[in-house]
């Protein structure tokens, strides 16, 4: 087997495709995952972060970590308890890997954590650009400081910084095109707000390159490009060969319906792959959002 890459959420819907294609360069692959799983041609191991607990094994011997564990932003409506249950399934895994490296005297020779994108409104968001208020922003924040105590180790350190990715397999792509299967396809709220894209096999390989190549440090913006919302929508009408249904979908309608977690619709995320584009010698493989939604809904 070739270097071992130790996944945290490698059962979702980015994990699942980055398992494929580190197999497929002849990765050794394992999990660190809450439930006993038999998965073919990768190893599970157990972690408990109420138990303060990490499976014997799982931590050895392993060249690369990646985490994208973490309770999705748009499974239940935002209360306070699954606020918390955002940020600490987040901030939690990764203060007890450090924990556990720094025991054990375990140093891989890279950690690649997932990153989230925050409401920038109109405003172009480069890597430098300083971080907002809203609840999604302090995710991020508390994601990126958890990750720098990785860092502090002397890992080099990658958090990629994500907007919708686009798959089959799931995700919010699927959610925002079954209303235009059926005829129905039409903006959310004003049909202005920015939409950060990135196709899954992108996002995957720049996972994989980021670990390999030494030269890659720090946030990155993990996206292709932006859109409003609206010509997301058209686009997808455009690929089903369905009609776009004029009226929106007003934007009260979905905060009544999903309280505060509608922001994660109605907000505005313009992401620029700044560091990506100007630092890296990373091609990517769906440049285009047409090319990449008729590969994914066709």
């Amino acid at each position: 087997m070739g270097k071992k890459v130790l996944i945290t959420g490698g059962s979702g819907l980015i994990g699942r495709r980055l398992t494929q294609l580190l197999l497929a360069k002849g990765y050794e692959v394992a999990y660190l995952s809450r439930g006993k799983k038999t998965i073919p041609s990768v190893k599970v191991f157990q972690w408990d972060i109420a138990k303060n607990y990490i499976e014997e094994g799982a931590l050895e011997n392993t060249h690369f970590l990646i985490h994208l564990a973490g309770t999705g932003v748009a499974e239940k409506r935002w209360t306070e308890e699954q606020k918390k249950s955002i940020i600490s399934s987040r901030v939690d895994t990764i203060q007890l890997i450090a924990q556990k490296l720094k025991e054990k005297n375990i140093r891989p020779a890279a950690f690649a954590s997932a990153s989230g994108s925050e409401d920038s409104g109109d405003v172009k968001n480069t890597e430098d650009f300083p971080p907002g208020n809203d609840f999604l922003s302090h995710v991020t924040i508390e994601w990126e400081k958890a990750a720098d105590k990785i860092t502090e180790l002397g890992v080099r350190t990658l958090k990629l910084r994500t907007g919708i990715v686009l798959s089959n397999e799931g995700g919010a792509l699927k959610q925002i095109a079954a209303p235009a299967r059926f005829g129905f396809g039409a903006p959310l709220g004003s049909g202005k707000q920015w939409i950060s894209w990135i196709h899954v096999d992108d996002l995957c390989n720049m996972y994989i390159e980021s670990l390999e190549n030494d030269n890659w440090q720090g946030a990155y913006n993990a996206i292709t490009d932006a859109v409003t919302n609206e010509e997301f929508t058209k686009e997808i009408c455009k690929v089903l060969n369905k009609p776009q249904w004029a009226p929106h979908v007003p934007a009260f309608a979905l905060r009544l319906a999903f309280g505060e977690m509608a922001n994660v619709v109605l907000g505005s995320s313009y992401l620029i792959a700044k560091r990506i584009k100007e630092e890296t010698d990373f091609k990517y493989q769906y440049p285009g959002l047409r090319k990449s939604l008729e590969e994914i809904l066709k």
